[in-house]
Parts: C-alpha cells; sequence; structure tokens
C-alpha cells in the first residue's frame, strides 16, 4: 500500500538517503550532494515536500514550491525534485507523487504548475505526461554532462 503525506523533520534521514541513492547526471544537473549536506534548508523545508510511504515505510517525495518571487507569477507553483528509493521504483510511485502535488497545488490556488527534466530522461518524462504535463520549451543542449550536450525540458501542467 502507498500513501502519500506531507514531510515530517524526522523523515530527513530517509530523504537523504534516497537523494543518494537516485543521483545521477541522468536525473541532475547539479553535483550530488556533499556527504553531511542536509536535506531540508532555508528554501526547503519539510511543508515543501509530500513523501510516499510504501509498506511504512519512506519511498519517494516530490518537492512542491513557488516559482518566482513576484506577484504576477504567484498563480504558478514548481516542481523541484522528484526522486523514487531505487528498490521501490516501477509501483507506480512517482506518479502518485506526481498526481498528490497537482492535488496539492490546486488546493493552493495555484492555476498552472511547471517543471524542468532533462531531456535524457526518458522515465520521468513519460511519468509526467502520463500526468497531463507537456512540453512547453527546450533549451537545447542547455547542460554539458559526462561530455554530452543535453536538453533542458521545460513543462508544464494548466490546473485552471
Amino acid at each position: 500500500m502507498i500513501t502519500i503525506r506531507l514531510a515530517r523533520p524526522e523523515d530527513e534521514a530517509a530523504l537523504t538517503e534516497i537523494d543518494r541513492r537516485t543521483w545521477s547526471s541522468a536525473v541532475s544537473p547539479a553535483p550530488p550532494p556533499e556527504p553531511g549536506t542536509p536535506f531540508f534548508g532555508e528554501d526547503a523545508r519539510p511543508g515543501n515536500f509530500l513523501v510516499a510511504e510504501h509498506e511504512g515505510e519512506v519511498a519517494g517525495y516530490v518537492r512542491l514550491s513557488a516559482g518566482f518571487p513576484i506577484d504576477a507569477h504567484r498563480h504558478v507553483l514548481v516542481i523541484g525534485g522528484l526522486a523514487v528509493d531505487p528498490d521501490r521504483q516501477r509501483l507506480g510511485i512517482g506518479r502518485q507523487l506526481v498526481e498528490a502535488a497537482v492535488a496539492a497545488a490546486r488546493r493552493k490556488g495555484a492555476r498552472k504548475l511547471t517543471l524542468r527534466v532533462l531531456g535524457h530522461n526518458t522515465g520521468a518524462r513519460r511519468v509526467y505526461e502520463r500526468c497531463g504535463f507537456v512540453t512547453e520549451g527546450v533549451l537545447r543542449g542547455e547542460f554539458r554532462l559526462d561530455g554530452t550536450d543535453v536538453d533542458d525540458v521545460l513543462m508544464a501542467r494548466s490546473l485552471a
């Protein structure tokens, strides 16, 4: 059974471990977090994360946050991260997290939900497409990863 809930401070160790186990240049242009880096911080508070539990254990998360800090952009929220424990992938957890983020964004009054995903991350792109996201733009060769130019794909879903 999979349940989705708000993150709690005591989830930090489990979420840090999921990040460590899922980080690769296939999913992030940023370097991996340094050992000992806290998962939660000033811009990443527990209230910004939804957590999936599978069989009573933390199995993944999605981060939902504001976009640009200006009034003209308040109607838009951003999925700023999604990760599922590698041992629990292909159980539908990622999709349930994205659908929960969509529902949470609606409850917060958002009219649009956006995200960015690496062009070669076809698995994540499929999950987002199945949840109603469409590609709104592509920044060609935006990142240089492992000696290869990689696109930054901008996706969005209207909540209106």
